[in-house]
Formats: structure tokens, C-alpha cells, sequence
């Protein structure tokens, strides 16, 4: 015994009696049991120096590494009622395999000849379109033809105008010839008159002088009447040509609104027909929707609606489905402080639910029963859980991961960090430090061999 209390036990009982007593009495049993002590701390200061790789424990469960791999609802693109289902849970379907038909329940798509009424409506249509272009190519042509008349009757007119141009320069020259005329007359008459007056001429030639001034007189009148006349033909000429221009500039305009109007009206029948034909291809493309397809090889997990009747809304949940061929992944869930020391590729060890295995986290080369990853993603947003979630995939240079695993099973991580001593490690654990933080850089200088 130790002898540690001052109540002592001897005179109750013979401790030779007891075997264990005495091997303890023993000197030799204490030689030995001192040097059992000695090498245990021997191997315990050993250990200490042993290398120890750092890593960060964290829970999580197995998913697919690809976001069209993971486990899926299939939903009702279009609001119906379950009229029949071809599946049940359980069973395997490939893609574009039916699963369920829905029938309508939308009152104004319950018309069973309803594509075809539209059609037909298509057709009217279209009828009036090509009557509205046949309008417009008639007004086309009815101002074409008023242009052309224009043309021939403004070229009519200026031939007018020229026709009177020259009239007036020829009443012009008869007026100026009349005038000459007249001046000539009258110094003729004054002449015969002082003649007449000295008895070298008889009064029969006076009174005849007289008579040819009147008549010249008269002709110088009728010369500048005329003169008038040509240029009033000549102002005539140019309103005409006017009148015609503006008369058929306003046939022209009436052409060109009536053929503008009829182009905007065959516009909306036009739009009419491009609705009426997006309707027509909605109908039909809502027809093929009345049954629901596999969108890819899977496995019917859960009917969500069942029986037969119900009524399911647009974007409704019907079934889930999970994919037949998935590349396995493990999503784990770590704290914002243990981001900064992953990166893309680094090592990881898992653990799975249900898979034996003897784990030393800080001694990964002699573990049984882990398997190896590769960080491939890490998100940088948290999530619900206050974690930030890590995509780990298997690592292609290690053991490939069980084919009994299955989607959704729990799994352990062991992210590897650096190796350190074993009391260093110890060290950082009673101070509550973080794991060392480190990246592997290349070399600023590398060797080459000669």
C-alpha cells in the first residue's frame, strides 16, 4: 500500500492473505512493473515526434456530381386530369417512355376540333390577305395610268403654250406691221392733202387716201385686238397646265390613300394570320402535352398524385425519378473559418454510413474501410445550415468507391491539411489554434539536368 492515509487497515485483515498484495510487496515485481512504465513512456515520447496530418472533420451525405444526375420531380406543364397512368414506384423507364395522360380541363380548349376550326379561320384569313394585295396592285395601276396621263397632258398643254407663245409674237409682228402701216397712212394723207391744196391732185384721190387710212386704221385695230386675244390663249395655256398638274396630283393622292389605307388594313389581316398560326402551333404542341414523357433513363421513386380524376394545376409535382447511370459525389457541409484552408483538388477521405472501417484521422496511410476524394467545388455562398457547402468527387488515383452506395447516404469527411508532429498537434489543440495554413507553390528557380 501507499501509506497516503493515516487510517490504516492492517489490523482488520492478514494482507498476505491476498495475492495481489503480495506480488505488489514483491521488489522484483516492482523492478519490472518500473520498467514496463519506463518503455511505455519511451513509445509515448516516441509517438510524440510521429508525423500527424492535420485535417478537418465534417458530416455530409452522397449526391451526384452532376446537377441532371440527382434525383428529380417530374411536373405538369399544363393544368388537366389524371385520365390514366402507365408506370408504377419502382419501376425502370427510359426516356420518352409515358408515364401519365392528362386530358384538358380548360373550357376553351375543350373543343375537340379546335385545331381544325382554326385552320379553317387560318384559311379566311389568308383569303383577305390576298385580296387586300390584289387592291393594292389595282391601285398601283390606276396610279401608274394617272401619271402617264399626267404626262400626255401636260406635254398637250405645253404644246398649247407654245402654239400661244408664237400666235402672240405673230399678232406682235402684224401689230407693229399694222402700226407702221398706219404711221405710212398718215403721212401719205398729210401729203395729199397739201397737194390736193395746191391743185396737183384731184379731190377723188384725197377722199381715196382718206378711205385707205380708215381701212389701215381698222386693220391696226383688228391687228391689236388679235394681239390681246394670243396673249389671253397664252394666260390660258399656262392655268391650264397648272390646273392639270394640281388636278392630277389630287387624283394621285386620293390613289395612294385609298392604297395606303388598303395596305394597313392587309397589315393587321396579316397579323392575324401570324396569331392564328402561333395558335394553331400552341394547340398542337399543348396536344403533345396531354402525355407526360421520362425525360431520361430513371427509376420511378414516388407517385406525389395518385388515383384517377384528380385534378392537377400548371407546374404541379406528379412524380420523382431517379436517374439510371450518375457519377457519385459527397457534398459536405464545413464552418466559414475552415474555408480559407481548401482549395480545388485537394485530398479528402470519406467515411460511409453502413461501410465498416477503423479510422486514425491523423494517420490516414493506415486507416481501413475510407475512401478517397478530390475537392471539386466549393460554394461561396452559405447555406441554410450557416455552412458552406464542398463538392468532393472520387479521387481517380485511389480504391473506386463501393457500387452499393446509393444517393442520399451519409458520409464522413476527413479534408487532409499538413503533416506536423504529433506534439505539435497536441500543442495546437490545448491552445484552441487553427489548423496551419498553407498552399504548395512551384519553385522561383528550377534545376535542369545536363
Amino acid at each position: 500500500m501507499l501509506n497516503i492515509s493515516s487510517n490504516s487497515i492492517k489490523h482488520l485483515d492478514d494482507l498476505n492473505n491476498y495475492k495481489s498484495f503480495v506480488i505488489l510487496r514483491s521488489k522484483i515485481k516492482r523492478k519490472t512493473l518500473l520498467k514496463i512504465m519506463c518503455i511505455l513512456l519511451f513509445l509515448l515520447i516516441i509517438i510524440l515526434f510521429f508525423p500527424w496530418t492535420q485535417n478537418i472533420r465534417s458530416n455530409g451525405n452522397v449526391t451526384a456530381l452532376k446537377p441532371n444526375q440527382r434525383p428529380q420531380t417530374i411536373h405538369s406543364i399544363i393544368a388537366g386530369r389524371i385520365e390514366k397512368w402507365y408506370v408504377q414506384e419502382g419501376q425502370f423507364v427510359k426516356q420518352g417512355d409515358t408515364i401519365i395522360r392528362i386530358s384538358e380541363v380548360k373550357e376553351e380548349y375543350l373543343d375537340p376540333n379546335l385545331i381544325e376550326r382554326t385552320q379553317e379561320q387560318l384559311k379566311a384569313k389568308e383569303s383577305t390577305v390576298k385580296s387586300y394585295m390584289e387592291k393594292v396592285k389595282a391601285n398601283d395601276n390606276q396610279i401608274d395610268a394617272l401619271i402617264n396621263s399626267e404626262i400626255l397632258k401636260l406635254e398637250q398643254g405645253k404644246n398649247k403654250l407654245k402654239q400661244a407663245s408664237l400666235k402672240v409674237q405673230s399678232d406682235s409682228i402684224g401689230f407693229v406691221a399694222a402700226k407702221l402701216n398706219m404711221s405710212i397712212a398718215l403721212e401719205q394723207l398729210k401729203r395729199m392733202q397739201e397737194l390736193y391744196e395746191k391743185g396737183l391732185k384731184s379731190l377723188t384721190d384725197f377722199e381715196t387716201r382718206k378711205l385707205k387710212l380708215q381701212e389701215t386704221q381698222a386693220k391696226l385695230l383688228s391687228q391689236e385686238n388679235d394681239l390681246l386675244t394670243s396673249k389671253n390663249e397664252l394666260i390660258n395655256a399656262k392655268i391650264e397646265i397648272q390646273s392639270i398638274a394640281a388636278d392630277y396630283q389630287d387624283k394621285i393622292s386620293k390613289s395612294e390613300a385609298d392604297k395606303f389605307s388598303t395596305l394597313s388594313t392587309m397589315y393587321d389581316a396579316e397579323a392575324s394570320v401570324t396569331k392564328l398560326q402561333n395558335l394553331i402551333s400552341n394547340y398542337a404542341i399543348r396536344s403533345g402535352m396531354y402525355y407526360i414523357l421520362a425525360p431520361q433513363d430513371g427509376y420511378i421513386t414516388e407517385a406525389i398524385v395518385s388515383g384517377i380524376g384528380e385534378t392537377l394545376k400548371e407546374g404541379a409535382e406528379i412524380i420523382s425519378i431517379m436517374p439510371a447511370s450518375f457519377d457519385l459525389a459527397v457534398e459536405m457541409y464545413v464552418y466559414a473559418i475552415d474555408i480559407p484552408l481548401l482549395e480545388k483538388n485537394q485530398k479528402v477521405r470519406i467515411l460511409f454510413d453502413g461501410w465498416p472501417s477503423i479510422v486514425f484521422s491523423g494517420w490516414p496511410g493506415i486507416s481501413y474501410g475510407t475512401f478517397g476524394g478530390k475537392i471539386v467545388a466549393i460554394d461561396n455562398f452559405v447555406s441554410e445550415n450557416g455552412k458552406y457547402r464542398v463538392l468532393v468527387a472520387p479521387d481517380a488515383e485511389e480504391l473506386a468507391w463501393p457500387n452499393e452506395i446509393r444517393l442520399g447516404a451519409g458520409a464522413n469527411t476527413i479534408t487532409l491539411l499538413k503533416n506536423v508532429p504529433v506534439w505539435y498537434e497536441l500543442w495546437r489543440k490545448i491552445n484552441a489554434f487553427p489548423p496551419d495554413y498553407y498552399k504548395k507553390t512551384e519553385s522561383a528557380f528550377t534545376t535542369t539536368k545536363k
